[in-house]
């Protein structure tokens, strides 16, 4: 009853098991084995186990013996270099617009005359837009802007944008990056919540993001996106964008996606038998 890319996973996990010298450990692994067979046969999803899976063995790769001599360094490094040569890059970009100009209209398009679009009816928006972020997306135009219109975040807070470190990316020429640091103060009702409740104001620290936006030869935007990049920094749980504000104040959305970070059972199940094998290892060792 398993696919094929089941078989291939569960032999890759009995090769690694093999190598494993303590007998206890490999009864371990072999039970979880057989749990994973009967969550598939289930007709449970297995894409977290496979990532899951692929995570732990390259964590505890040093952890444990193997059977298979090392390379030696001679034989199998080659020497690189550590950053891209960027003038050279950008001198071979067929790219219209040079970086300096593509910046300075990202600064435009995030300005208050034009908003990314929110503020001159989405002009500056390619008809081939999208928007793509962490979770959302990819979405249209039409769809972003109606999105954005819905939430109406800049009515209910205000909101310091505080980016910097604006960018070209070398390797792709028409795409600009940047970080940004909001912090929003609550100044009128948001989801039912108003502004000053239990005499305290609601201050939104959200987590650092890095920004992209690509563009095309016309200087249209053609992709916009986010990513939250330290999900350890601030106070909406981790979550950037509008999550993080519905988050902050205590009004997250009923889907897991809008809530903080939390590993699966199987991840974590994963990770303790990492430690077990890593534990015991060293027992071994003292021994």
């Amino acid at each position: 009853f398993l696919e094929n890319k089941d078989k291939s996973i569960l032999l890759l996990f009995f090769h690694h098991t093999l190598t494993f010298q303590s007998i206890a450990f490999r009864l371990v692994s072999y039970f979880f084995v057989s749990h994973y067979i009967q969550l598939r046969h289930s007709t449970m999803r297995i894409q977290t186990s496979v990532l899951s899976l692929l995570l732990l063995l390259s964590r505890t790769a040093d952890a444990f013996p193997s059977s298979t001599p090392a390379a030696s360094a001679d034989a199998t490094t080659t020497k690189k270099t550590m950053e891209i040569n960027v003038e050279k890059a950008f001198e071979e970009s067929t790219f219209p617009i040079t970086p300096a100009d593509l910046i300075k209209r990202t600064k435009e398009i995030l300005g208050p005359e034009i908003g990314i679009g929110t503020k001159d009816a989405g002009n500056c928006l390619a008809q081939d837009f999208e928007f793509c972020a962490a979770v959302v997306g990819p979405i249209g135009k039409e769809e972003y802007l109606k999105a954005l219109g819905g939430f109406e975040l800049e009515k209910s807070f205000d909101i310091d944008q505080n980016t910097f470190g604006f960018t070209v990316s070398p390797l792709q020429t028409n795409r600009v990056y940047w970080f940004g640091y909001q912090k929003a103060k609550l100044i009128a009702p948001f989801m039912g919540v108003a502004p000053k409740d239990n005499g305290e104001e609601t201050l939104l620290d959200l987590p650092p993001q890095c920004f992209h936006m690509d563009f095309d030869e016309a200087g249209n935007v053609t992709e916009f996106g986010f990513y939250t990049v330290d999900r350890r920094y601030g106070n909406t749980g981790g979550l950037g964008g509008a999550f993080g504000y519905f988050y902050g104040v205590g009004k997250p959305l009923p889907i897991p996606e809008a809530h903080p970070y939390k590993p699966s059972f199987r991840f974590r199940a994963l990770t303790w038998l990492g430690s077990l094998g890593r534990w015991m290892n060293r027992n071994k060792k003292s021994n």
